[in-house]
């Protein structure tokens, strides 16, 4: 890499601006967890070649949400007056393109290489899945996703109640206070009774439970309509990985795992693979997303339709929504070919499993064929937020 004294003193000054800016007494969610080295736009490997405008594009959807201070579907951290004062600046020239559009991030932003204290980057997929069912039960379709229970209280980021684990993010409302929300496998056997309303039905628990994971899907019923169902919840215990799990106990190996594998795993085995599954013990409710056009992408956790290859799921307890991101890694094709991912990115979603300072998810669009290549990336990469220039 490549770093000149102009470089690194306009990064300087931008990481003074950013801690600047913070309340006196606050700590930077980094702390601990990462340090920022401050690059030039030189600095970032096929820069030149990216779409700029598309990626501006999926800039300005976060824009007009955080203008709006529309509600976030999960909330992240805040974004800070920087964030917002670029927003606005885009949002009068909504039409960039190209060069103009790649003028406008090297203007308002300096690019920081995410060093984490530990580990390196790291990148996987995720789809929006698209499955049969039918919105009422039948000996085909007996396997519901269910609605969001009303004694479900979502604990926001950072804060506790009283006798809940700190680790737990939500928590069961009743007559006495508050008590730890059911498990996977309590709900599935029926602990929330009639607060467990239907939302559609499905063919095979393991279709549900990649729902689950990708915490949206489009449901296509028998009269040939599509549903989309989307997040509208979690009991907030922990995520497990079943894929890690059929790892460790030699069912599979890492290298030549794909979502098809894994399916035709969950389908052939349902005695196994119920057990399995439980060991997941996050479930995740939803609701019918009727306001969704049929070229959305689903919602994510920003609040907004996430944008194929171009939005990005990040840690939510450390980044605002609306940051952008330049990867540099690789994205599988087939297990045997990969092609360069040198992509700006917008910080759009977030995930249970997404944890880390450089830890990613990358959108990858709905249906079979995204999902194939989703199942597929699970790479190091290179992680560059672009923070907002104090002076630009």
């Amino acid at each position: 890499m490549r770093h000149g004294a102009r470089a690194a003193l306009g990064g300087l000054a931008c990481l003074l601006a950013w801690i600047v800016t913070m309340p006196a007494d606050a700590v930077s969610p980094l702390e601990g967890k990462a340090q920022l080295e401050a690059l030039s736009f030189s600095d970032l490997s096929g820069w030149d070649g990216d779409d700029h405008g598309e990626a501006f594009r999926a800039f300005l959807r976060s824009c007009r949400a955080l203008d709006a201070q529309a509600a976030e579907l999960r909330p992240a951290q805040k974004p800070d007056a920087g964030v917002l004062a670029v927003c606005r600046e885009a949002l009068k020239t909504p039409a960039l393109d190209g060069a103009g559009a790649r003028a406008f991030f090297e203007r308002h932003f300096q690019p920081f290489l995410i060093r984490p204290e530990s580990g390196d980057g790291f990148l996987t997929g995720y789809y929006e899945p698209e499955f049969r069912g039918s919105r009422r039960p039948d000996s085909t379709y007996k396997v519901p996703l269910l609605d969001r229970p009303d004694d479900l209280v979502t604990i926001p980021q950072g804060e506790t109640l009283p006798g809940i684990d700190p680790a737990l993010q939500a928590a069961r409302r009743t007559s006495d206070g508050h008590e730890p929300y059911p498990d996977r496998a309590a709900i599935e056997d029926g602990a929330l009774g009639d607060k467990a309303k239907p939302v559609v039905y499905l063919r095979e628990p393991g279709e549900a439970f990649i729902i689950h994971v990708q915490g949206s899907a489009r449901i296509r019923l028998d009269d040939g309509s599509v549903m989309r169902v989307a997040y509208a919840g979690r009991n907030g215990r922990p995520y497990t990985s079943i894929g890690r799990l059929l790892v460790q106990r030699g069912e599979m190996e890492l290298e030549t795992m794909t979502l098809e594998k894994l399916m035709g795993w969950l389908k052939d085995h349902p005695g196994p693979a119920r057990d399995l599954m439980r060991q997941n013990r996050s479930y995740i409710f939803f609701r019918e997303a009727a306001e969704l056009a049929p070229e959305d992408g689903p919602i994510g956790g920003a609040g907004i339709p996430l944008v194929p290859g171009r939005s990005l799921a990040v840690d939510r307890s450390l980044w605002p929504y609306g940051l952008p991101f330049w990867l540099e890694g690789e994205l599988p094709v087939t297990l045997d070919r990969a092609e360069p991912l040198r992509r700006l990115m917008i910080a759009q979603d977030t995930g249970s499993a997404i944890v880390g300072p450089a830890r990613g998810d990358f959108f990858f669009g709905s249906g079979p064929d995204a999902g194939t290549r989703a199942g597929l990336l699970r790479h190091r990469t290179r992680f560059v937020v672009l923070k907002p220039r104090l002076d630009p």
